[in-house]
């Protein structure tokens, strides 16, 4: 009796995963919008002052000490952030801030929960960049860079 329903635990997993993943790849092709903001006087930004504002190479936007926002964990607006902007993986990059973190030289983007949590952040700091779905760009935020899901 137990093997059965072990097997229907793996079998109703099985049936999930197709569908798990075309949820990820929806969420991953959808264009993505770099935003800050709407006081902060930076108008726009090219794609590699972005890869170096998220790369921790850049410490300025614009007048202020910038404060590079990131989605936790493996969320798939964060894994396609990564994968458009800068053709890499979350591997990549987690290797990138691992060695940065233990030499000393660097500290990765704060981890924001949530889309709202970045939206919030960018209110309360004019220094704070994020990135959100372009379906979710709102008057409280200034778009200076887009990521076209289909380059």
């Amino acid at each position: 009796m137990m093997t059965m329903g072990k097997n229907l635990s793996i079998l109703i997993r099985w049936l999930c995963l197709p569908l798990t993943m075309l949820l990820c790849a929806t969420a991953q092709a959808q264009d993505l919008a770099v935003v800050v903001n709407p006081l902060n006087d930076v108008k726009q930004l090219s794609q590699s002052e972005v890869i170096n504002l998220y790369m921790g190479r850049k410490k300025k936007l614009g007048q202020n000490s910038v404060l590079p926002l990131d989605l936790i964990g493996t969320n798939p607006v964060k894994l396609s952030f990564y994968k458009h902007l800068m053709d890499k993986d979350l591997s990549e990059i987690n290797s990138y801030w691992a060695r940065l973190i233990f030499s000393g030289q660097g500290s990765p983007p704060r981890q924001m929960d949530s889309i709202e949590e970045i939206r919030q952040t960018i209110r309360d700091n004019l220094g704070a960049i994020g990135y959100v779905p372009v379906n979710e760009i709102t008057e409280d935020l200034k778009v200076v860079f887009r990521i076209k899901a289909n380059q």
